[in-house]
Parts: structure tokens; sequence; C-alpha cells
């Protein structure tokens, strides 16, 4: 009898609060979700048409952040980088022009990589040369039937620009709305977030009440 009042005493003694086993499971969530959002995955949400039709106002996505390698706050390079990132990826990245401002007033851009280290990038008549080379993706699309001339602007002829070590040169997919490295310049890779890759919600704000889910967008990967 003693050991057995012995030992339900003990357990007693043991047993939490239950809001203090709430608290606890709610701070090791925390953290794990912190974890994850930092060096795993990431949710975005599209707000402009510059890269349409690939992505439209209100897709929402998810970005891998670890497939460049792992990038930790306040020390500077990456880590158990799988590849760089190339010609094609969907990334997302802090606007350069953004530089020096607080960090409740920096902007997460998305675009398409059109040059990467080396590469050459010429804009002649709404076309892209990439080292010299007629560069076209299915992708793309022009709402603008108007050129732009050379002179008044990069958009549809900008001069030939060798994209440095450790940049990237990024442009939208909707090539004539899109604010992009023919307007200022290169992507460094240390503000790359991480690369696009996957449409998880899609939702269409101006549509009717039965249209406000883009249901055939769902889960499909970006391209």
């Amino acid at each position: 009898m003693a050991q057995s009042a012995k030992t339900t005493t003990a357990a007693a003694v043991v047993k939490k609060p239950w809001y203090r086993e709430y608290a606890e499971a709610l701070f090791v969530a925390a953290i794990l979700a912190l974890i994850i959002r930092t060096f795993v995955v990431q949710a975005f949400k599209i707000p402009s048409g510059s890269m349409e039709d690939t992505l439209l106002i209100g897709d929402h996505l998810l970005v891998n952040k670890f497939i460049y390698g792992v990038q930790i706050p306040l020390v500077d390079g990456r880590y158990l980088t799988i590849r760089h990132p190339q010609r094609g990826d969907v990334i997302v990245f802090e606007f350069p022009e953004d530089e020096g401002k607080s960090f409740f007033q920096r902007r997460d851009f998305i675009k398409r990589v059109v040059g990467v280290p080396g590469d050459t990038i010429e804009v002649r008549n709404k076309q892209v040369f990439v080292n010299g080379v007629l560069h076209q993706i299915p992708q793309e699309i022009h709402k603008e039937p108007t050129v732009v001339a050379a002179g008044f602007g990069p958009r549809d002829f900008m001069e030939p620009v060798t994209v440095p070590d450790g940049s990237y040169f990024v442009m939208g997919d909707n090539r004539d709305r899109s604010y992009d490295s023919r307007f200022w310049g290169f992507v460094a890779d240390d503000k790359i977030k991480g690369l696009a890759f996957i449409k998880y919600w899609s939702w269409n704000s101006l549509g009717g009440w039965l249209e406000k889910i883009r249901w055939n967008r769902i889960g499909r990967p970006i391209n």
C-alpha cells in the first residue's frame, strides 16, 4: 500500500497542467514552422500580372528555399547547394531597388531567369537574344502591339549587357508589362529566395461567386 501511494503521488507531481502542455506544443509547432519557412519552403502570393499567363494575380505558390543552397540569417554565403539557378527557372527574390530599406518595406518579386553569369543579353524589336541567339519560350506573351523605339526606354530595345558573376538577368513572361532587369539591372545571388515550383491555391477576386476559385490551376507545377 505504501509503495502504491508513493507511485500515485509521484505521478500527480509529474503531470503538467493542460495549459502548459498546450503552450509547449504551440511553442514547438511555431519553432518547426519557422525552421521550415526559413530553410525549406515558403508560400507566396502573386500580386501583379507581370508573369501572365504562367502566373495570374491571386495565384498562391510554394517556393523551394533549399535547392539553391541554404541561407543562414546574418551569415554570408549558401550551404548544401543542390544546383545554381538556371535559364528558365522562375525565381522569387528580394527587389534590388529596396536595398537599404527597412525589413518591412522590402518587396519580393517573381520573374523568370533569362541570363546566367557570363551570358550577353540584348533586346531588339521586342525579341530577346542570348549570346547572339534568338531566345523564345512558349510562356512569353506580348499584350502591347506598339513598339517602344530605342531611346525611349529599354522595354523593346536594349543594348547588349553581360551578366556579371554571381548575378542573374530576369524578365517577366508578360514581356510588355513587366518591370524587370531591362529597367533596373541584375539580381544578385544572395537576393534570391528560392525556386517557385507549384501553385497550391488560386483565387480570382474579380470573378463571380462560382468562379472565384480557379480549380484548374490548383496543384499545377510552374513551368
